[in-house]
């Protein structure tokens, strides 16, 4: 294939609107991609008016959910959902605080290395840290004794209740 003068005023026309290489190469027809990018290389062809790829945007963030209230109205929260997450969290830490590692029979704490099946399993404090430690006390709801279990394991009937109240909020809110 040869570039004739009018092949090249359309491709330096195309070029200058923004299109692809591979849309003007369809555009041409007889002729790959990579031949469009070396005669707009040959031609010293430099920017164009408009990028051929659309510019990303920033990515949305998330709608604050409405609640129900006890009265059964809805209102919409005044802050992010995010902060509402970072009280439970801090709630539960605090609560975590209150329950220090069980000393074992040497007085020290329960480690990786001391720790037996029967034993809670719940982390307490930085693993970075030396001081690092394992709840210690006698595990009866699977790995975790009932303090840590309540705050490990859900029970079905709240997580039920707390979907069934996002849907009517969700129903209601439209």
């Amino acid at each position: 294939m040869a570039w004739t003068e009018d092949r090249v005023e359309v491709l330096k026309k195309l070029w200058a609107e923004g299109h692809s290489a591979s849309q003007i190469a369809k555009e041409l027809g007889g002729v790959t991609r990579n031949a469009v990018i070396g005669k707009v290389h040959r031609l010293g062809l430099s920017g164009r008016a408009t990028p051929s790829r659309p510019v990303k945007r920033p990515p949305r963030l998330a709608r604050p959910k409405p609640r129900l209230q006890p009265d059964g109205s809805v209102t919409m929260p005044k802050t992010v959902v995010a902060e509402d997450d970072k009280a439970v969290k801090t709630a539960e830490k605090a609560a975590m605080v209150a329950l220090p590692p069980q000393p074992l029979s040497d007085g020290e704490a329960a480690t990786i290395l001391t720790l037996r099946d029967s034993m809670c399993k719940w982390p307490i404090g930085d693993p970075a840290d030396p001081k690092f430690a394992f709840c210690g006390r006698k595990s009866t709801c699977g790995p975790y004794c009932a303090e840590h279990a309540k705050v490990a394991f859900q029970p079905t009937k709240k997580r039920e209740k707390r979907k069934a109240d996002y849907d009517y909020v969700r129903k209601i809110a439209g």
